[in-house]
């Protein structure tokens, strides 16, 4: 854990009062065609806020950045966890990662290590064995030093892009 990170920002569930900082947020760190849109943002956080990890800046007040996901049974992604928020399974012992976002000028200091830290040991507290996501090939290598295994190419299309499947194992 990086302590001065931790004295900076609170690391909490998301509030539904913060539903459009989100989105805002999302925006700005996904181009258009992979970004989640407003729509499938506000029911997520309406249906799995613990779910959804946001580091909120202690000075400013606001989200700096956030990791959000839904549970499920089921042990691989598909691209329709990102949209058909019927998915979630409150109780499933893994997690989809959907989305972590850090804001432009929090980024390069530990911040999304942090987040994905926390949400992990949250996510073993929670009872989770497996968490899964995808990214883009120049992600691979950031994820990797926070722990994740490449799986490889994964069965997404999000976007038109080609993704690479990550998974941590939370607990055995």
């Amino acid at each position: 854990m990086n302590k001065k990170i931790r004295e900076r920002f609170a690391f909490r569930d998301i509030n539904s009062e913060e539903t459009e900082q989100a989105v805002a947020i999302e925006q700005i760190c996904f181009p258009p065609h992979e970004a989640c849109s407003p729509k499938a943002m506000t029911e997520r956080i309406a249906a799995a806020p613990e779910l959804f990890l946001v580091a909120v800046d202690k000075e400013t007040g606001r989200i700096a950045g956030f990791l959000n996901g839904v549970a499920t049974d089921e042990p691989s992604f598909r691209d329709e966890f990102f949209t058909d928020i019927t998915l979630h399974k409150p109780d499933g012992k893994n997690v989809m990662l959907l989305g972590l976002d850090v804001l432009p000028e929090y980024r390069g200091q530990g911040l999304a290590r942090e987040i994905v830290e926390q949400y992990m040991r949250r996510q073993e507290k929670r009872g989770r064995s497996l968490a899964v996501l995808t990214c883009l090939d120049e992600k691979v290598e950031m994820y990797q030093k926070m722990g994740l295994i490449d799986n490889g190419i994964a069965d997404s299309a999000w976007g038109g892009e080609v993704w690479h499947e990550m998974s941590y194992r939370i607990k055995a």
